[in-house]
């Protein structure tokens, strides 16, 4: 079994969580406007029921300024798409445009320290290497 979370730290150490509602989407996307922060995405491989594997990934994402008008627009058009998403973006999809850099694994900002879990894989036999 593998599970996987990501956890977003504001460059003042406050966490984030996923919004709950419209409202509490563009908030955070006005706290996150023009500043820099922390996605941390960690993953766990268990067999049996007990942990044999885990990695954590960090990523520094420094969005690049937001307007009012920009964020609205955003959260209305997809918020179906970001409500489950910390940080009310998807890298892969529309909120790549929210970011002026990037520094780590694109792979851990959309949900798993990918890489390091196929190497795993690889390594146990799980996967053709």
């Amino acid at each position: 079994m593998i599970g996987s979370d990501q956890i977003l730290e504001m460059a003042d150490g406050s966490l984030l969580d996923k919004p709950c509602d419209q409202t509490e989407a563009k908030a955070q996307l006005r706290g996150l406007s023009g500043q820099s922060h922390k996605l941390i995405s960690a993953a766990v491989i268990c067999e049996a029921g007990q942990p044999v594997w885990r990695q954590i990934e960090s990523v520094k994402l420094t969005m690049r300024p937001l307007s009012e008008g920009f964020i609205n627009s955003y959260v209305d058009s997809y918020w179906n798409e970001i409500q489950y998403c910390v940080g009310c973006y998807r890298i892969e999809a529309e909120g790549a445009q929210l970011f002026e850099r990037i520094e780590g694994s694109q792979f851990a900002v959309i949900g798993m320290p990918l890489l390091p879990v196929l190497d795993y894989l690889r390594v146990r036999g799980i996967l053709a290497s």
